[in-house]
Protein backbone atom coordinates (compact mmCIF):
# COMPACT_ATOMS: atom_id res chain seq x y z
CA UNK A 1 0.00 0.00 0.00
CA UNK A 2 1.41 3.14 -1.15
CA UNK A 3 0.56 6.88 -0.56
CA UNK A 4 -0.48 8.84 -3.51
CA UNK A 5 1.73 11.15 -5.27
CA UNK A 6 1.91 14.66 -3.92
CA UNK A 7 0.16 13.81 -1.02
CA UNK A 8 1.78 15.01 2.60
CA UNK A 9 1.76 12.22 4.92
CA UNK A 10 -1.23 12.24 8.04
CA UNK A 11 0.12 13.73 10.91
CA UNK A 12 -1.28 14.19 14.34
CA UNK A 13 -2.68 17.88 15.06
CA UNK A 14 -0.11 19.74 17.28
CA UNK A 15 -1.14 19.88 20.96
CA UNK A 16 0.81 23.23 22.19
CA UNK A 17 -2.33 23.18 25.32
CA UNK A 18 -2.67 19.44 26.40
CA UNK A 19 0.42 18.74 28.87
CA UNK A 20 0.00 15.80 28.43
CA UNK A 21 1.32 15.49 24.54
CA UNK A 22 4.54 13.28 24.10
CA UNK A 23 4.95 12.24 27.32
CA UNK A 24 5.28 8.50 27.42
CA UNK A 25 3.61 6.44 30.11
CA UNK A 26 7.23 5.59 30.92
CA UNK A 27 8.09 9.05 31.40
CA UNK A 28 5.41 9.60 33.74
CA UNK A 29 5.73 6.94 36.15
CA UNK A 30 9.55 8.01 36.34
CA UNK A 31 8.71 11.01 36.97
CA UNK A 32 5.89 10.36 39.46
CA UNK A 33 8.28 7.79 41.36
CA UNK A 34 11.31 9.99 41.35
CA UNK A 35 9.13 13.32 42.67
CA UNK A 36 6.55 10.68 45.55
CA UNK A 37 8.54 8.00 45.63
CA UNK A 38 7.09 4.23 45.72
CA UNK A 39 5.62 4.16 49.07
CA UNK A 40 3.89 8.04 47.90
CA UNK A 41 2.55 6.76 44.71
CA UNK A 42 0.91 3.93 46.44
CA UNK A 43 -0.72 5.63 48.67
CA UNK A 44 -2.18 8.52 46.24
CA UNK A 45 -3.15 5.32 43.63
CA UNK A 46 -3.20 2.36 45.81
CA UNK A 47 -2.92 -0.49 43.10
CA UNK A 48 -0.66 -3.59 43.26
CA UNK A 49 1.98 -2.82 41.06
CA UNK A 50 3.25 0.25 43.30
CA UNK A 51 2.28 -1.25 46.79
CA UNK A 52 4.22 -4.71 46.70
CA UNK A 53 7.66 -5.24 45.58
CA UNK A 54 7.06 -2.43 42.87
CA UNK A 55 9.13 -2.04 39.58
CA UNK A 56 8.80 0.34 37.06
CA UNK A 57 8.43 -2.70 34.58
CA UNK A 58 5.79 -4.30 36.33
CA UNK A 59 3.83 -0.96 36.36
CA UNK A 60 4.07 -0.35 33.18
CA UNK A 61 2.58 -3.84 32.45
CA UNK A 62 -0.51 -3.36 34.51
CA UNK A 63 -0.92 0.63 33.58
CA UNK A 64 -1.08 -0.34 30.14
CA UNK A 65 -3.84 -3.24 30.40
CA UNK A 66 -5.53 -0.92 32.83
CA UNK A 67 -7.39 2.08 31.43
CA UNK A 68 -8.84 3.08 35.14
CA UNK A 69 -5.36 2.66 36.37
CA UNK A 70 -3.71 4.52 33.78
CA UNK A 71 -6.16 7.53 34.41
CA UNK A 72 -5.24 8.02 37.64
CA UNK A 73 -1.60 7.65 36.43
CA UNK A 74 -2.77 10.81 33.87
CA UNK A 75 -4.62 12.70 36.68
CA UNK A 76 -1.53 12.22 39.29
CA UNK A 77 0.96 13.31 36.90
CA UNK A 78 -1.40 16.81 36.14
CA UNK A 79 -1.21 17.27 39.71
CA UNK A 80 2.40 16.72 40.38
CA UNK A 81 3.12 19.31 37.56
CA UNK A 82 0.92 21.85 38.90
CA UNK A 83 2.64 21.48 42.23
CA UNK A 84 6.16 21.84 40.58
CA UNK A 85 4.93 25.30 39.20
CA UNK A 86 3.14 26.48 42.26
CA UNK A 87 6.45 25.53 43.99
CA UNK A 88 8.67 27.63 41.51
CA UNK A 89 6.93 30.39 41.31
Amino acid sequence: MTDQPGTPPASPAPQPRNPLHGVTLEAMVVALQQYFGWDGLASRIPVRCFQSDPSLASSLRFLRKTPWARAKVESLYLFMLREQRRNAG
